[in-house]
């Protein structure tokens, strides 16, 4: 709809939002840009109609194209968000559309254009303590500096099904191993 960046940051000044995080689906279906002109468009509105109010978006991967993420950097979200969603081993499984590189990829070049980026991660899928601490090394040094993680909660009986419950503490200790690595912010809990 190419109302769509209207409406939207009409909504967001009728909440009077302060930050707001946008997010859809794939879009994958939109040839040439995959949507991304109307995520540029969407944020470039909500700046001009709201300019107090910080931008963060959670993207698709844009199946990996660099002048489609492009759109979505030049127009600077404060914060530029792509979940890895899991640990390299399982991605496949968990998300079977998905590319776990490609999305690694897309953080890089979010940090690399020089915004603050952010991912986010489940647990309880089956990834041991180690894959979850790899995992947020490599998020690190492509450049993310707000890591994200929580419990995964199986959806609907059809969906994968949650193979452990996280302690509280072990969320502490990724919160812990984060923040000594040096994310600027870690979120680590069980409805994080």
């Amino acid at each position: 709809d190419p109302l769509e960046p209207f409406r939207t940051a009409k909504a967001v000044r009728k909440m009077n939002l302060k930050h707001v995080v946008i997010t859809s689906v794939d879009r994958d279906d939109l040839k040439g840009d995959y949507g991304a002109s109307i995520w540029a468009k969407t944020i470039n509105e909500i700046h001009k109609t709201v300019p107090d109010c910080t931008v963060e978006v959670l993207t698709p991967d844009f199946r990996g194209d660099y002048a489609a993420l492009e759109k979505v950097f030049i127009v600077k979200p404060e914060i530029f968000s792509h979940n890895l969603e899991c640990v390299e081993r399982i991605s496949k499984e968990v998300r079977s559309q998905s590319n776990w590189q490609r999305s690694l990829d897309v953080l890089k070049a979010s940090a690399n254009y020089g915004l603050r980026t952010k991912t986010g991660l489940m647990v309880g899928l089956g990834e041991t303590f180690e894959e979850v601490v790899d995992t947020m090394k490599q998020a690190f040094f492509a450049g993310v500096s707000i890591f994200t993680i929580g419990q995964y909660l199986q959806p609907t009986s059809s969906h994968l099904k949650v193979q452990r419950y996280v302690s509280s503490g072990e969320f502490k200790k990724y919160k812990k191993f984060g923040l000594d690595i040096g994310f600027d912010v870690v979120e680590s809990g069980v409805l994080v």
